[in-house]
């Protein structure tokens, strides 16, 4: 379903402040996978996603989406194939807008021969049952402003349009970070249900060590823009949190000293 062979990425090359963010990193994830990816600050788990999300182009390597090379393919032709949502509840949403109009957006990008004037019944009553789902009373809030949704209200709703019309990978950058641990933990309960629901190839990043093992069938270690633990199936299933660290000390030859992890590590 998704592939990056060799992929390497380096910013401000030629200058002083020269950084490789990504060095000869491959990964392969079949259909349905849903891999969890830890590490400290600056190992590129992000980089991974803006690459292949296409918000630059990588220096060496090629990126494969069910089967269609992207490598070149500008980020905007790939964003209907790749649904994405943010650490900060306020990207992925227009607040001005209703969260009949939000949704609406997104059911225009993917029907390009719907109308671009107004709302049908039989849309609003779409929007009404996919809303139902995420149990948060939305669907009763159609003509309310986004803008005036709670944090974890607003993540919900930008994951519902995120995956309304299913997308062939779905790219989740430490979503429930900004919420409050209750808020997070609904919002990761959604997640595993729509991915889980829509049988959605998915990666998310993540800062809590332990929904990295409970969340997905796989977790990927990255440091200095390598991939250096790729774990699944019994072997995961048996690992605990310390033992994670440890590996990581292993595979790294250092210690993790990313507090926000070492803090989340629950």
């Amino acid at each position: 379903m998704l592939e990056l062979r060799h992929v390497s990425k380096t910013f401000n090359k030629g200058t002083p402040s020269a950084k490789q963010a990504l060095n000869d990193l491959s990964l392969h994830l079949n259909a349905g996978d849903f891999v969890s990816i830890i590490g400290s600050n600056g190992a590129g788990k992000s980089t991974v996603f803006n690459a292949i999300g296409g918000s630059f182009l990588v220096d060496a390597g090629r990126i494969f989406l069910d089967g269609q090379d992207v490598t070149f393919l500008p980020e905007h032709k790939r964003a209907g194939s790749i649904g994405r949502l943010f650490q900060d509840p306020l990207r992925g949403t227009a607040p001005n807008m209703t969260i009949e109009e939000n949704l609406a957006l997104v059911y225009l990008r993917a029907n390009k021969s719907r109308s671009i004037f107004g709302i049908t019944n039989k849309e609003r009553d779409f929007f009404r049952e996919k809303l139902a789902t995420l149990n948060l009373g939305l669907e009763d809030r159609l003509k309310s402003k986004v803008g005036l949704l709670s944090g974890g209200q607003r993540q919900a709703l930008t994951l519902l349009m995120a995956t309304m019309i299913t997308p062939k990978v779905l790219l989740l950058d430490e979503h429930t970070a900004a919420l409050d641990p209750a808020t997070a933990d609904k919002v990761l309960e959604l997640t595993r249900r729509i991915v889980a629901d829509g049988h959605i190839t998915t990666m998310m990043i993540t800062h809590n060590i332990g929904s990295a093992l409970a969340l997905g069938n796989r977790t990927i270690m990255m440091n200095e823009g390598q991939i250096i633990l790729d774990v699944s199936g019994e072997e995961r299933a048996r690992l605990t949190v310390p033992e994670l660290l440890e590996l990581f000390r292993e595979k790294s030859h250092t210690a993790l000293d990313d507090d926000r992890i070492l803090l989340r590590a629950d």
